[in-house]
């Protein structure tokens, strides 16, 4: 790789690692192209990108950017995930294609929020349920107080319009 090659995708890691809501660092060592190939897939469906970077110019990358310090983790072969949309969505695609091919790709760290989210950590995300999911179930959650007040209110909008009934029935009894 030329110099000059080798500056520009220094530039645009870092623009990537800036941009992303998430990075996940894992190991792609035992999968073959077709693989990687099948995984790059899944991850731009799940609008995420795959990038395999050598660790120098990762290091490099990361050099200039107020993400913590993962170089620990920038050992062996390097496969890195930048997730635009949510952290979940890529963790989960991960997640599934490793349990197809013998638990390869494996995570190594993730940065989320600039805070450094350890493997097990990684996958506790991706057990999470959709964010669709979870928006729904707060919407729920929100609207059920809502509907037993307005159930409420309108029990006693209903007995309120009983009393007035009687009250006009024994008046009309009464002339």
């Amino acid at each position: 790789m030329k110099r000059s090659d080798k500056e520009a995708f220094v530039a645009d890691f870092r623009e990537r690692a800036s941009g992303a809501l998430v990075m996940y660092l894992t190991d792609f060592s035992g999968l073959d192209v077709k693989s990687m190939t099948t995984l790059r897939q899944k991850l731009r469906e799940s609008g995420a990108e795959y990038v395999v970077a050598k660790n120098r110019l990762v290091r490099l990358a990361l050099a200039e950017t107020d993400l913590p310090d993962i170089t620990s983790a920038l050992q062996g072969p390097t496969g890195v995930v930048f997730g635009f949309d949510d952290a979940v969505t890529p963790a989960k695609a991960l997640t599934d294609f490793a349990k197809e091919h013998d638990d390869r790709p494996v995570f190594k760290i993730g940065v989320l929020e600039n805070k450094i989210l350890e493997p097990a950590q990684i996958d506790r995300l991706a057990k999470l349920p959709p964010k669709e999911q979870l928006l729904a179930e707060l919407a729920g959650a929100m609207q059920a107080p809502l509907a037993a007040l307005a159930g409420a209110l309108e029990g006693k909008l209903q007995e309120m319009a009983g009393l007035l009934d009687a009250y006009k029935a024994k008046k009309e009894a009464g002339e």
